[in-house]
This record gives structure tokens, sequence and C-alpha cells, in this order.
């Protein structure tokens, strides 16, 4: 704790002592009060003298401590006593699109990613988050948006979809317009083109976003096994997420890879989600799918942590407490003291 106006100190000390000298200093005039009395012995030698005068002396000494502890206290608290801390604000600027394959081996994978960000999106302030669901061909389910009781609407209604329940399977359509299967590259160039365009985006020719940066990211569930002749491989949408500044966390249920050929499903896409910057999650169940996406939103946030800076927080509190306990104590004690 640290006094803003500690030179008030040395101020209030030299007043509280001009004061006590004032009170305290011997004056002449007292003596032409005083009278002669005879035999005053006797009265101060009797044993309720005695005990009147320590009471007396009690209460004395509880009226000084009170009013140095009022004095005190009351300079302090004007001196203005305050905590400086540094902390790094997180900011809420982060834009996060869903991309989920929705072939039928990925269903409960799919089913926690989003039942995790319907929880998530209930304690969102500023982030923005947008939904992609692609097989053979990608839908947009809704655009990067804050609305979030309508992110929770959405999400809830394809956790439904990829449990498969009753009534719930128009959700996917428009999933298999294209020919073949999980064409995860062309699923995640659909990802990164749903961002808005900005300023790193020259070859885009839609304009500039004239809104300060924001972390962007897609969260990728696949198992990368291709089934047809996508348009993007799933290099190229890597490499057009690495150019938008664009981060890919891909979480795979399927990796069973054999050996240590690059080339396989799992080592690709990890390559790929690693080269964006980003990281690649082997789910053992879909169950962990709860603790990855809670890693990957405090590696976002610690992404886009603000520049440091300095906190003050008056802290009057204390000497506030303790001055206006000592001003109570003073008053009874003169209560007591009265003549």
């Amino acid at each position: 704790m640290e006094l803003m106006f500690w030179w008030l100190l040395p101020i209030a000390a030299a007043a509280s002592a001009g004061a006590a000298w004032l009170v305290f200093r011997k004056d002449s005039r007292d003596n032409a009060r005083r009278r002669p009395v005879a035999h005053a012995d006797r009265l101060t030698a009797l044993p309720e003298y005695q005990r009147a005068l320590r009471r007396y002396r009690r209460w004395l000494a509880v009226a000084a401590l009170a009013a140095l502890t009022l004095v005190v206290s009351a300079a302090i608290a004007t001196a203005r006593p305050v905590n400086m801390t540094t902390i790094r604000p997180e900011q809420h600027n982060r834009d996060i699109i869903l991309c989920l394959d929705a072939s039928g081996s990925m269903s409960s994978a799919d089913a926690e990613v989003v039942e995790v960000f319907t929880e998530l999106a209930a304690d969102f302030d500023g982030e923005r988050i947008g939904l992609t669901i692609f097989d053979s061909s990608a839908v947009q389910v809704f655009p990067l948006t804050d609305d979030y009781s309508y992110v929770q609407e959405q999400l809830t209604m394809a956790k439904d979809a990829f449990n498969g329940e009753a009534g719930s399977s128009g959700f996917l359509d428009g999933t298999w317009n294209g020919r073949g299967s999980s064409l995860i590259g062309d699923g995640l160039a659909s990802c990164v083109e749903s961002f808005p365009a900005t300023d790193a985006t020259p070859q885009s020719n839609m304009p500039a976003a004239k809104t300060p940066p924001r972390s962007r990211s897609v969260v990728l569930a696949t198992d990368n096994f291709l089934s047809g002749d996508p348009i993007f491989t799933l290099e190229q949408a890597g490499a057009l997420a690495k150019e938008r500044d664009i981060r890919v966390y891909a979480l795979n249920p399927g990796d069973f890879d054999y050996g240590t050929d690059s080339k396989q499903p799992g080592a690709l896409l990890r390559a790929t989600a690693e080269t964006t910057g980003g990281a690649y999650y082997a789910l053992d169940s879909p169950e962990a799918v709860a603790g990855i996406v809670r890693d990957v939103q405090a590696t976002e946030a610690a992404a886009i942590q603000g520049a440091p800076r300095a906190v003050v927080s008056d802290r009057p509190d204390l000497p506030l407490a303790l001055a206006l306990l000592s001003g109570l104590v003073l008053a009874g004690a003169s209560w007591r003291l009265r003549p």
C-alpha cells in the first residue's frame, strides 16, 4: 500500500504537536484559580478517592489514546492510501468459426464441440462466433455474431442433429451436394472465407473492416479421411488460413495413423494446424473435447492480452474505520470524564 499524498503526514504531525502544546502549556493564571485546602491528605488517602482517581486516570488514558488514533488515522486517510498493481487486461475481441465435418464418423465429436460452445457462449462478452458444417459441400449455418441467445439456439439444434434426434436431420441439408465425402480442404477453405476481410487480406475484393484487430481462429473437427476430389487440398486451405493470420485448432477423434509417414491423415492434419500457429489434438474420447476447447480458449485469450498497465485502487477503508471507531471511543471517554 502506498500514500499518494504522503507529504500531508508531516504537516499533520506538526499541526497536532502545535495543538498539544497549546492545550498542555503552563499558564500562570492557573494558580490564581487554585485554593489551598487544609488536611487534603486525609481526603486523598481514602480508598474511595484512590479508586476514583485510578478510574479517572484510566479514562484519561483511553481518551488520549483514542484522540491520537483519530488524528493519525484521519491523516493517513487524507494522504490517500492506494494499492498499485500492474495488470494485462484480456481483450474480448476474438472471432471463432466452428468448422465441423458432418460425416457420420464425426457425429459424437461434433455433438460434444457444439455442446461445449453452447455453455461457453453464456459467458461470452464481445467474442463473435460462427458455425460452418461440411461433408461433400460446406454450409454456413450462421455467420460470425455476438447474438449469444441465437448462437445457443442454433448450437442446440446442431447438437440434436449430430446426436440423431428425431426430426433434426434437416439441419444437415446442403452438406451432400458435392461428389465424395469429407472434403476437408474445401470445408476448411470455406471456414477461412467466413471471416470478414481485413487489411491483412489484400487479395480479397471485400472492403477492409474498419475495426480494431481481432484474434481469429478456426476450431476444426475432422478425422481427415478424405473420399473424393476437393477443389482445395488440406495443405492449400491451411496456407490460406496462414496467409489470413487465422489459427487452426484441429480436433481428431480418428487418429489411427500407423508408422511415421507424414502423408497419413493424422500427420497431415497436425502439420496443417501447427503451420497456422494453432494446435492439433487427438481425442481419446468425445468427452475430452470440453477440456481441449477450454485450453484453446485460454490460449487465444493469452495471445491477445492487452499491454500492461498500472491500476491505482483507493484503499481508505482501514484508516477511516479506525477513525470512526476511535471517534466513538473518544466520545464515550469524554462523557465519563465530564465534570
